[in-house]
């Protein structure tokens, strides 16, 4: 591939309807969403992408039922510990005073990016309880994360729901029907070669 997004965006939605269709009840479907995401990490830094933003849950996303709530915020800490595992450079973002957001992640906040993190070493952000209106009030918190240049979103539904929507300004948008515990590279791999041929021109 000539040319390969440095930051790319992953919605990684479809979990609890992946639940439902396997029987599960559906804050099950959530652990079944972390392989998809380390699988994906491994993917990327194979084509050289220098920077991932995965959406773990939104401040809106703690309306659910509690179990909902309990299991995607357990869910989100096996990730961090997960990530931190493998050669990435992780930044946790999102509303950290609320008590939605999980403990287990406080020591993951208000980390400085570092200048130059290696060519062996992918950064990740995670957004967790994240909302554009809590970013906006808080003077953009999210402003150290780089634009990204493509968007991946699993489960069918065509929408970036608050997803970081300066950096997304110039964004271009791929979704996958199947559901995110159903990730496969040759997904993540399709979307790559149709950003081939997007003409990317930032409004020029």
């Amino acid at each position: 591939m000539k040319r390969i997004p440095k930051h790319i965006g992953i919605i990684p939605d479809g979990n609890r309807r992946w639940a439902v269709k396997n029987g599960l009840k559906k804050q099950e479907g959530y652990a079944h969403g972390l392989k998809p995401g380390l699988k994906l990490l491994r993917a990327a830094q194979e084509y050289g992408i220098q920077e991932i933003t995965y959406y773990g849950f939104t401040v809106d996303n703690c309306k659910r039922p509690g179990e909902q709530v309990a299991a995607f915020s357990d869910a989100c800490v096996t990730a961090a510990k997960m990530l931190e595992q493998e050669q990435a450079e992780l930044y946790v973002i999102g509303n950290d005073k609320s008590p939605c957001f999980p403990a287990g992640l406080l020591p993951y906040t208000g980390k400085r990016r570092q200048q130059d993190c290696g060519p062996e070493t992918l950064r990740v952000n995670f957004l967790v309880n994240y909302g554009w209106e809590w970013d906006m009030k808080n003077g953009w918190a999210s402003s150290g994360i780089p634009r990204i240049d493509l968007v991946i979103r699993w489960g069918g539904m065509c929408r970036l729901s608050g997803f970081l929507p300066i950096q997304t300004v110039y964004s271009d948008l791929y979704i996958v029907k199947e559901l995110w515990p159903d990730f496969q590279e040759t997904q993540f791999t399709d979307a790559l070669e149709w950003y081939q041929r997007q003409d990317v021109t930032l409004g020029g």
